[in-house]
């Protein structure tokens, strides 16, 4: 019944401006953005696998976070830079339902990743001496699989749901990119199944995640007050306040964009957040961990006096690395 009502097969993405010259403007800001945002996680993940300093569980899931935001900013970015310079403004059907997929995907991936990255330094603050046998390497990728998994599944059960509405005829999505909230707006079938879905697949998932970090810190945040060490203590504070920086930002905007109903005015505003979280944190997170970070800094200033490093896709992603169990 699906396939006989439903007569769109593109859509027309509106974007953010309508006016040529403020479309230029746009186009030279988020292309500068786009490119430090590759150049700031890319370099991150490279750093990362070249520095044998940096081979720690805490820096392997930083570097998975940096691929999971190069793909999350890759998904939306280089369309959305496509129409502001071309005429048509289109996407096709199944093209919309990819990067509908791909962005539930991600962003469940990313916020489950944030949480392992809170248990790995309540490990590694509250039990420093079971650190290295609690996060081997066995257990390190396990708990960077799951996300992975995870995000998959619910991408693909949310998408679902999208396939399944009806778009009869209006075909402009209020957005510069496939979103279930203006592709709601846009459905000229029920939506109620759609709605309740997105919202308890959201709610729990941004709940739970967000409650793993909270009680994570709970025990994190006495723990480093009775650190005696003047440079332990600055470093364990450095690092989690450079997470809960990162982590403040993006729960903030998530939270915004899903967990309120689908009107036109939320829409239109729900518009301007997405832009912060789908181009500017990708691009603020590697500036965040590298400029509170001395280890990082450290390493960076290291890497750029030696000779130039060659490394594969494989090893930037995989990585081949071996444990240096220290704080």
């Amino acid at each position: 019944m699906r396939r006989n009502f439903t007569l769109v097969t593109e859509f027309i993405l509106l974007g953010l401006a309508n006016h040529q010259e403020l479309e230029i403007l746009l186009f030279t800001l988020f292309l500068a953005i786009y490119m430090v945002t590759v150049a700031g996680n890319l370099g991150m993940t490279v750093l990362i696998q070249a520095n044998a300093r940096l081979h720690t569980p805490m820096y392997f899931f930083l570097s998975h976070l940096s691929f999971v935001d190069l793909c999350f900013s890759s998904n939306v970015t280089p369309k959305m830079l496509e129409i502001f310079l071309s005429e048509k403004k289109s996407i096709s059907y199944p093209a919309c339902l990819v990067q509908c997929y791909l962005f539930i995907a991600l962003v469940h991936v990313e916020i489950y990743i944030l949480a392992v990255m809170a248990f790995d330094r309540y490990v590694a603050i509250c039990n420093p001496l079971l650190y290295g046998s609690k996060m081997s390497k066995t257990v390190c990728s396990f708990l960077i699989m799951v996300p992975y998994v995870y995000g998959a599944l619910t991408g693909l059960m949310e998408t679902k749901w999208t396939y399944n509405l009806a778009f009869c005829g209006l075909n402009a999505i209020n957005h510069f990119y496939c979103g279930d909230p203006p592709l709601i707006k846009l459905a000229c079938s029920d939506t109620y199944n759609k709605e309740l879905s997105m919202f308890v697949v959201a709610g729990f998932n941004f709940t739970y995640s967000l409650l793993i970090i909270l009680i994570s810190y709970l025990y994190i945040f006495p723990a480093t007050l009775r650190i005696r060490s003047t440079e332990g203590w600055c470093k364990a504070f450095s690092t989690c306040g450079s997470y809960l920086t990162a982590v403040t930002i993006f729960y903030s905007a998530l939270f915004f964009t899903y967990l309120r109903p689908p009107t036109e005015e939320f829409v239109e505003q729900g518009k301007m957040v997405a832009v912060f979280y789908t181009t500017v944190i990708p691009m603020l997170n590697p500036m965040i961990y590298s400029l509170r970070n001395r280890d990082v800094k450290d390493a960076l200033s290291k890497e750029l006096f030696k000779r130039n490093y060659i490394v594969s896709p494989t090893v930037m992603l995989c990585g081949a690395w071996s444990w240096n169990f220290s704080i």
